[in-house]
């Protein structure tokens, strides 16, 4: 199986934009998202130098633009993606880039929205002095338990052995007097406690604007930062998006689940490095490929076609028909039924955001609901059947479309 993932900020470097205008399409697309964001993106993905491109307000749509430049470069029948690729998601605003990925929403909506996101954000972290310091190594325990004693949020769980805390400078200065045992710090070079209590007024405006965005479900597995999730439902993909912003990113958790999916081959698109980076350590077995310029693109095909997941019928998420799925948000057991014990079998009527059943792993269980509500079709599993993350469980034809 193939995952697509995409950096979050920091990846970015001075000139990575360049050697892709060579490519037939990019700098039209580039011309056309520059207008929708408001921001010369060729040129500061040419010709800015570091200090330009680390503005929050930069850099965030430089990256969503990079990323979904390059994945129609490798894929310019998007289609065909679907049909290739198991499972995206993206880290931080990464997310975005996945989203657009998917075909939850458009390049246009993910570059307006990236594009408020970076200004709001930039505009948060105005308001108090605060920055991010990574931490590696050391017990995850102990870890997280000195981040949170100086008042700071693990903002950013990592996995292989990095966590990075976040609050204001002054707390940080205390915890980089007092670190973990057995841990090295290193000050991250962002004008922002992103991923904290401080972006509050972004995820507000955010709100505010995301209620008019046109959504559909994402056509492949679309697996979630808050815990790793798969989430199937284009609206909440969204609005976890924009809480995101204000909560810790747990990439940890996000490859549990790609370990769970069973997935072979990762790859990463631009400006790419940190993601495979994490991966190589967190999942041993798993191939990864960084696409940093457009001379690998035959190199990604190649790799493409080792590791792609041709969906069977059964299991493919297309968001064209006239039923929608429920679809399982992690392994675990599943379990059928409402929580009075009343059963939910073909031909019962769901009220919208009814509760169907629930999966039930080691760590949590997680309730199903029928977002959409309407006609259950069919379930496709049986009671204690276990199941794997994005798996479909049960078909509903749905009341009304979320809007």
């Amino acid at each position: 199986m193939l995952v697509l993932v995409a950096p979050g900020q920091g990846a970015q470097t001075p000139g990575f934009l360049a050697p892709w205008l060579e490519v037939p399409g990019v700098a039209d697309r580039l011309a056309w998202w520059s207008a929708v964001a408001d921001l010369d993106l060729v040129r500061y993905g040419t010709e800015a130098d570091a200090d330009a491109i680390r503005d929050t307000a930069v850099a965030q749509p430089l990256l969503v633009a990079a990323g979904i430049a390059a994945a129609l470069a490798v894929f310019p029948h998007p289609a065909e993606a679907f049909r290739l690729v198991g499972a995206a998601a993206g880290h931080s605003v990464g997310e975005l880039t996945a989203a657009a990925g998917t075909g939850a929403i458009t390049a246009e909506s993910a570059m307006a929205l990236v594009r408020e996101r970076g200004r709001t954000m930039a505009a948060a972290a105005a308001v108090t002095q605060t920055s991010m310091v990574a931490v590696l190594g050391g017990e995850e325990a102990e870890v997280v338990a000195k981040i949170e004693e100086h008042g700071l949020t693990p903002a950013n769980r990592n996995g292989a052995g990095q966590i990075v805390a976040a609050g204001t400078v002054e707390q940080l200065a205390a915890f980089q007097a007092d670190p973990p045992a057995r841990a090295k710090l290193r000050a991250l070079a962002v004008a922002g406690a992103f991923h904290t209590g401080h972006m509050a007024p972004a995820v507000e405006r955010m709100e505010q604007l995301t209620k008019g965005v046109s959504v559909r479900d994402p056509r492949v597995r679309y697996i979630s930062n808050r815990d790793g999730a798969v989430v199937h439902s284009g609206r909440e993909m969204i609005q976890r998006i924009v809480q995101q912003i204000a909560n810790p990113v747990r990439w940890d958790l996000c490859m549990e689940t790609m370990r769970d999916l069973g997935v072979t081959g990762l790859l990463e698109v631009p400006p790419a490095g940190t993601l495979t980076g994490l991966a190589k350590r967190a999942l041993p077995g798993v191939e990864t490929f960084a696409l940093k310029t457009p001379d690998q693109l035959d190199a990604a095909r190649e790799f493409i076609a080792r590791h792609a997941e041709q969906h069977a019928a059964a299991y493919s998420l297309d968001t064209a028909p006239t039923w929608r799925l429920v679809v399982a948000p992690f392994s675990g057991t599943v379990r059928r039924g409402m929580p009075d014990g009343a059963s939910v079998e073909p031909g019962a009527d769901l009220a919208v955001g009814a509760k169907i059943g629930a999966v039930v792993s080691r760590r949590e269980e997680r309730v199903l609901v029928a977002e959409h509500g309407g006609t259950v079709l069919e379930w496709l599993v049986e009671d204690g059947d276990p199941v794997a993350p994005g798996q479909p469980l049960v078909r509903v034809h749905p009341k009304a479309e979320a809007h």
